[in-house]
């Protein structure tokens, strides 16, 4: 891999005249999709440095949070793969080494670039899966071609999800519109931070979300509030082959969203962060929302993955079966606009 370098960080690049699309090593996130014309990606840069994933010692280095998360929030950047687990370990997984999110988001990408594709490959060791990932650009339009494999003799119940977070500039408070193919929905169990403002575990419809003081909130906006913080889960339009989402910065003229097949990833999440988490590498200096798109609907341990089982009637997992390749497809829209699209579509 030619070296090259983002943010500090082993990446690889590829551009054309409208878009550059850079992917880091150590982790294999997509950590921008730039649009010339605004000079602006979307996606979430943290505001704290950021580190390769290996370079990380709990030991010596606090500034990234003492918890298992702290290898991922040191590395973390706009667009990560959540797999085998969307969420926390549980405490015996934990104490062997898995980290939240699962392993996918810490390992070291081989990358072979050229002229006009990316093709990503790693070999989770802990999970026996292999993942790869191919990347083209087609005028404002990316398209991405994802597969995983089970190694292994015997069929795997796994969560998969694309963990695409924007920021700022883009995402600005009270601002930045969002359009979804969504459709039931339902607010994350139990207490998520210390600045919830939704009804936990309140059941609606997209984009009505129950909040805690008897109103509701328009999620097709971005809160306005100083502090806040929340997770929705949202099953996508059913009768439909794509599900999308799509973001609009009015300041911008900049719309930006994913299309994916509906039977791959049946489920997308919202997180919301805004200045609400103190503890470091926070510092209540975050905003992000989070545009969550998989198989599972909640941030949760592998066992209460399955336990759950089905949401509205819907699998909250997948199965690879043994010693088989599964392989998706999805595509990134960089647009130039006036106003959100009101949808949008698999690219012909």
């Amino acid at each position: 891999m030619p070296v090259q370098t983002f943010r500090g960080r082993r990446a690889a690049s590829i551009e054309n005249s409208a878009l550059r699309v850079t992917v880091v090593a150590g982790g294999g996130h997509i950590a921008e999709v730039l649009d010339k014309r605004t000079g602006v990606s979307p996606l979430w840069i943290p505001p704290w440095p950021s580190i390769e994933p290996a370079a990380f010692d709990p030991q010596t280095d606090a500034s990234y949070g003492q918890n298992s998360e702290a290898r991922l929030l040191a590395c973390i950047m706009g667009h990560n793969l959540c797999l085998d687990i969307f969420g926390g370990p549980s405490a015996e997984e934990e104490a062997a080494g898995l980290h939240p999110h699962g392993e996918a988001s810490i390992a070291l990408y081989d990358i072979e670039p050229s002229a006009t594709h990316l093709v990503m490959r790693a070999d989770l060791t802990e999970a026996s899966l292999r993942v790869e990932r191919r990347i083209d650009i087609d005028d404002r339009a990316v398209r991405i071609v994802e597969s995983v494999e089970n190694t292994t003799a015997t069929d795997r119940p796994v969560a998969w999800t694309e963990h695409v977070t924007l920021g700022p500039p883009f995402l600005e408070r009270g601002s930045t519109e969002f359009r979804a193919s969504a459709t039931n929905s339902k607010v994350l169990e139990g207490k998520f931070g210390s600045a919830d403002y939704l009804a936990a575990g309140a059941e609606f419809d997209w984009p009505h979300a129950p909040r805690q003081d008897g109103r509701t909130a328009d999620l097709r906006v971005f809160n306005d509030a100083a502090v806040s913080g929340g997770y929705t889960a949202h099953l996508m339009d059913r009768t439909a082959l794509s599900a999308w989402f799509v973001a609009f910065s009015p300041a911008l003229r900049q719309a930006f969203g994913y299309v994916w097949r509906q039977a791959d990833f049946p489920w997308m999440g919202i997180w919301e962060e805004n200045h609400s988490r103190a503890a470091p590498p926070w510092n209540s200096a975050t905003l992000t929302r989070g545009m969550e798109f998989g198989v599972s609907p909640f941030p949760e341990s592998r066992r209460r993955m399955i336990e759950r089982a089905r949401l509205f009637g819907v699998p909250t997992y997948r199965w690879i079966p043994a010693r088989t390749r599964v392989e998706v497809e999805y595509w990134i829209l960089a647009l130039q606009a006036d106003r959100i699209p009101e949808r949008l579509e698999w690219p012909r």
